[in-house]
């Protein structure tokens, strides 16, 4: 099969021939249709999230099952599914014991613990797999197991409450669904940005009213979450300072500074709270938020053959939201 290997960290990405994988007990071998290029496979490059080389990287896999294992009963071969960012714990710790294996310590991950997407087939445990909603197309899809899941996670792990107001910072990949996701749900929401170029598009997702800073969030009367999406912790600790009492700030996007946690906050009461990829019900709930229209990935899309493209442009921030990587 053809797929795109990185050979070492900082390595350049090339599209060669690459062993096809076979299902072993328990997996399933998934001909992928669309594959999401996310800004964790720069980190991945990097080195700043270990993994062996080389490698097939790519954690937002979508396609059909061609291939089951032995004592595979949930799937079936020409299920379209999805597979997320960790696919199995170690079935031992406090976390997998409490059904949170996103918390094992010794978990196996897309694209790290196995070969991940950017290739014309991908090994996954059945289980971690997800059936996709007819009406969503693979392209649209793709994106949702870990920009769309990561974001609505943050969302509910936020746990706002009627009437509360929500703001996003960072209007890129994850922002811009962050964003109607939270209009979706039904909430007052806020975009915080700098960049008066997005301000006509993320007007027409949904937001209600687009600032430029946290002083300008707090004149607007504030937030309860703000849901940081952005790569700068910087702009999260500016956005940050317009929060009102007892609000929540959701960190999603991982930034290379320290993050200011300073005395106004305290007195304000603001939790600071991590988030990435909660438990399967908020994938269900993200794939079906989109499935009904509610929710919809701006990318754009490249064939494989094309891909150190793709890479590039997302490394250097030029992506127009996300990119999806197609294997026609």
């Amino acid at each position: 099969m053809k797929a795109a290997v990185v050979p070492s960290v900082n390595g350049k990405w090339e599209v060669k021939e690459w062993q096809t994988p076979k299902a072993g007990p328990n997996q399933v071998v998934i001909k992928i249709h669309a594959s999401g290029l996310c800004y964790t496979d720069v980190h991945i490059t990097h080195g700043v999230i270990p993994t062996q080389f080389p490698r097939v990287l790519g954690h937002e896999p979508v396609g059909e099952i061609v291939e089951v294992g032995a004592g595979v009963t949930s799937r079936k071969v020409g299920d379209r599914v999805g597979v997320g960012w960790v696919q199995k714990g170690c079935g031992r710790c406090e976390w997998c014991l409490r059904g949170k294996k996103e918390l094992c310590q010794s978990a196996i991950s897309t694209g790290i613990g196995l070969e991940g997407s950017h290739a014309e087939y991908m090994l996954a445990y059945a289980d971690a797999t997800m059936l996709i909603p007819d009406a969503l197309s693979y392209e649209q899809a793709a994106p949702i197991f870990c920009a769309g899941y990561t974001v609505w996670s943050g969302l509910r792990l936020g746990d706002p409450k009627p009437h509360e107001r929500i703001a996003v910072v960072g209007i890129g990949g994850l922002g811009h669904l962050a964003l109607q996701y939270s209009k979706a749900a039904g909430f007052e929401t806020l975009a915080v940005t700098k960049s008066k170029d997005k301000e006509k598009s993320i007007r027409e997702m949904g937001a209600d009213e687009v600032v430029e800073d946290g002083a300008k969030l707090l004149g607007a009367g504030g937030a309860d979450v703000l849901l940081a999406t952005s790569n700068s912790w910087a702009a999260t600790a500016d956005a940050a300072k317009g929060m009102r009492p007892d609000g929540r700030v959701v960190l999603m996007g991982v930034g290379p500074e320290p993050l200011n946690y300073n005395p106004e906050l305290m007195f304000k009461r603001v939790r600071l709270m991590g988030s990435s990829q909660n438990g399967p019900e908020y994938l269900y709930e993200a794939l079906d938020y989109a499935a009904k229209g509610k929710v919809k990935v701006i990318a754009e899309t490249y064939n494989l053959d094309d891909i150190s493209r793709a890479y590039d442009r997302v490394a250097d921030g030029k992506v127009r939201f996300r990119a999806v990587i197609t294997m026609n």
